[in-house]
């Protein structure tokens, strides 16, 4: 059955969930050139779609995020009702967004080595990422491609922000939905962003209980 704990979370799943088809966004018209899954997540700037000055902002915002820039101004991209969800945290608002952008700077140096837009409309934003992680104190660097998807609402806020690390998307059900929703609840009570990051939900968590 799928989880009803966080009702919030549920129907914005809903309504904003983008599902991007991985092989049809990356995959080479030479397939001898696609990994063995058929997707090809590294990014080429040069193939790169034009965005307007509102998505550049947006994708240089979640790009300062992924680098550690773990600051309120950034964490405003997000709306205060809004979905993270990668294959091991699930969060359903920006403050627990923020627990896990916060995290970052605590454990990494990260920086952004490359994007690529693969696909930009008024509603979304979905390009590649390759990222480098190294973590304090060890003397060694990992560069990870990504596929993330942007869902945004009438303000230009992200209300949901999918990060795909292989070919498969994510399900929604069973013990790896509870895990990953079990650490995004969590992750704040190590991690501690700043509390003004939750204002402006509990309205919003009203209307959507008051709808169902």
């Amino acid at each position: 059955m799928p989880d009803t704990s966080h009702p919030v979370g549920q129907r914005l799943q809903e309504e904003y969930e983008l599902n991007p088809d991985p092989q049809a966004l990356t995959g080479h018209a030479d397939q001898s050139k696609n990994s063995s899954t058929g997707v090809d997540y590294e990014p080429n700037p040069a193939k790169s779609i034009p965005l307007d000055p509102q998505h550049e902002r947006i994708v240089q915002t979640i790009c300062n995020l992924y680098s550690g820039s773990a600051s309120e101004e950034d964490m405003q991209v997000y709306a205060a009702d809004s979905v993270y969800d990668d294959p091991w945290s699930y969060c359903d608002t920006r403050y627990k967004i923020a627990g896990q952008w916060y995290g970052i700077p605590k454990l990494f140096h990260s920086k952004t080595l490359a994007t690529e837009v693969v696909k930009s409309t008024p509603s979304e934003i979905i390009f590649k990422l390759r990222q480098e992680y190294s973590p304090k104190g060890l003397p060694f660097s990992k560069a990870v491609n990504s596929l993330v998807s942007l869902s945004l609402d009438g303000e230009g806020k992200v209300k949901y922000h999918k990060d795909m690390w292989n070919e498969k998307d994510y399900s929604h059900e069973g013990l790896g939905k509870v895990m990953k929703t079990l650490n995004g609840d969590q992750l704040t009570k190590i991690t501690r962003p700043p509390e003004s990051l939750a204002e402006g939900r509990a309205i919003t968590s009203e209307r959507v209980r008051r709808r169902q």
